[in-house]
Formats: structure tokens, sequence, C-alpha cells
């Protein structure tokens, strides 16, 4: 894996969560009590041995930069390699990128200083588990162009996705974008391993042609003539393309189940952060939740994810709910399927109720 790069989207499909990105990149969302989407990317990365990371940016990205730091959290702070943030702009425009394609354009001035063999290209919205080292051995395997990671599962319509029909060869024949969503598919993941020379050539061939979109014009369009193959992705795994999604993801890991199959044996890495133990008052009632370090507990808890330094005032009762990091709820309040941002404070006496499929959503800083 010392002949791999690895490059991360940390921006791409912002559009299908607007309620959290709007002060932050997709990758720079919080999940689970402690953790941010980019996390698992780059973990699944660092799991491999991939040791050079690129990190493409586009707007509000500060959160992340803060988070990601230096990368020594996942051991990524080197002299050679190590953890680059990328521009959002190629060298030749100062116009942000719109698209997969554009952003990979800006990624060619990283790819074409790297002397490594294989590029894994991974987006930052997604909870899974993947050991790429396997992926690469498939490409290798199949003399392949491209090979595309997929899960199988109910298709979920989003704004943009893609799902693809294999032989028994697992040679991709058909690759089609946003088709009717019904029943289960073998859904792209937005995970491909390529050459770096056949994928920085396929950035040149495609901009002396004036496409716009790496999916339908190359992918799609290509499929009978680039060796695409597919690569199964086993056990868990929940993109985040609305905060419907977003609600039920967290809640998974409320099932032990989940949980080991996320955490158990490969490390998931983060932004270590030294704070108090979590404080539970004699008055206090928690049952099956995520409680976060520096957390202050008075009321009742069900269900619920917790980030740190969450404070839950007396009498009051939260189910089924996730509050972020430094979130106040007071005395008395009533709280049911809500997604409170970080540092929001709902005064006493407030009852707040979404559902299962409509959480109610509460903007970063706001008081209620």
């Amino acid at each position: 894996m010392a002949s791999t790069v690895g490059v991360i989207f940390s921006s791409i499909n912002e559009e299908n969560v607007p309620e959290l990105t709007k002060v932050r990149s997709i990758g720079s969302v919080p999940y689970g009590g402690r953790y941010r989407l980019v996390d698992f990317a780059l973990s699944n990365m660092v799991n491999s041995g991939i040791t050079t990371v690129g990190m493409i940016t586009k707007n509000n990205y500060q959160s992340l930069m803060d988070h990601l730091g230096s990368g020594k959290d996942w051991d990524l702070a080197r002299k050679e390699g190590g953890l680059i943030l990328l521009p959002p702009y190629s060298s030749s425009s100062e116009i942000l990128y719109q698209n997969r394609l554009e952003a990979l354009r800006c990624a060619t001035a990283f790819l074409n200083k790297a002397t490594a063999d294989f590029v894994v290209l991974a987006d930052s919205d997604a909870i899974y588990k993947l050991d790429y080292s396997k992926i690469i051995e498939a490409h290798t395997a199949n003399n392949a162009d491209i090979t595309m990671v997929y899960h199988e599962h109910d298709i979920k319509k989003s704004r943009y996705y893609i799902t693809f029909d294999i032989d028994k060869d697992q040679r991709i024949t058909s690759v089609n974008i946003n088709p009717p969503a019904i029943g289960k598919g073998k859904c792209y993941v937005n995970v491909m391993v390529a050459r770096r020379s056949y994928l920085l050539n396929l950035i040149q061939d495609s901009q002396q042609r004036g496409y716009k979109s790496f999916g339908r014009d190359i992918l799609a369009h290509g499929v009978n003539s680039i060796k695409m193959y597919g690569y199964k992705l086993e056990g868990y795994y929940e993109s985040i393309d609305s905060i419907n999604s977003y609600l039920k993801a967290n809640m998974d890991l409320l099932n032990k189940n989940v949980r080991n199959e996320i955490f158990g044996d490969r490390d998931v890495y983060t932004k270590i952060n030294d704070s108090a133990p979590a404080k539970f008052s004699e008055t206090a009632k928690v049952k099956n939740s995520l409680v976060s370090d520096g957390c202050i507990i008075e009321g009742t808890v069900e269900n619920c994810i917790l980030f740190r330094g969450v404070k839950i005032g007396k009498d009051a009762v939260v189910k089924n709910c996730i509050l972020m990091t430094d979130n106040v709820i007071g005395d008395n309040c009533n709280l049911n399927y809500v997604i409170s941002d970080k540092n929001s404070v709902i005064r006493d006496n407030r009852t707040l109720s979404g559902c299962e499929v409509q959480p109610y959503f509460i903007n970063k800083g706001s008081l209620i």
C-alpha cells in the first residue's frame, strides 16, 4: 500500500443535507457523539496502510481544518506524504469546482507529484468499514482500468445516485444514473480505485473533450470501452443523503451489533478532546443512549445521542434526539425526535417534537 495514495472529497453531495452543511462541509458533519463523517474514509485509508492522502476542500471548511489539524490523530503528520489539504480550484482557474470531475481536476497537481501506482477515491458522507488493500488486489487481478465499490441495499432516491449491473466475473456491464428507486440494487458507494497514470489521462482527456460529468460522460458513456469492475462492500453501510438518513445512522449506534461491526476489529480515529467524564445527578434517568464526556444529566434521557458538553435540566424529558456539542436543555423541557446543532440553548418549559421520518432540526447557536 506504499504505492497507493488516497483522495477524499470533503464537500461532495452537500446539497443533500443543507440543514447540516450550512456552516460546514459534509465531511465535518458530527456523528455518533464524538466523530465527524470524514473520520471513516480517513480511518479506512490509514488502516489500509495509505499514508498519503489529499483532502479536496470547497466552502465552509474551517471546521474541517480545525478537526483535521496536522493529521496527527490519524498518524498522518509526516515529513513526506501525510495529510494534504487541496484547494477547491485548479492551477489554471480561480473558480470553485461545481462537480466531481472539476474537483478531480483540482487534484491534478497532487496526483502528478505523487509517485504511487494506484489512487483510491472516496467520498466522506457515509458510514462503513473497508480494507482498500483488498480492492487493489482485486483490481490488479482483473487487470481493470477502474474498480468501483458497491453495496446491495434498497435504492434510496436522492439528487444524484448511481447503480450498475455486473456479470459473473464482476465486470460492470451497465452504469445507471438516477434509475427508478424500486427494490434492491447494486448501489455505487462513491469509492473507486484506478491506476494513477490512467486516472490522470482520463482527467486530461475529459478536459479536452469538454466533459462535465464524471458519472454520465465518463462512466456511463465509456462502459464498453473502459474495463470497469465491481467490488462488493459487505456489512454495514449508511450514506448521509438526507436529514432522515442522518437520524437513522446515529440511532443505529444504539444497536450493539451495529456498534461492534463499525468499531470492532479496526479503529476509527478522530480528534482527541480532553474533558471531564459525564456527570449524572440523583434525578437522572438514562436508558439506551450514548452519552459523551462533559455531559451533565439531571433529567430523563432515552434513545439519544449526546455529544460532548450537553446539559439536560431537571425534570426534562429527552427522547430519540441527537444533541450536538454544548447544547443546553432547560428544566421541564420535553423533546422528541429533535436534532439540535452545536451551541444551542432551549429554555425552560419548552416542548419540541418531530417524528422518525421528519425530525425537528435546530440550527447551530439557536436560542429557543
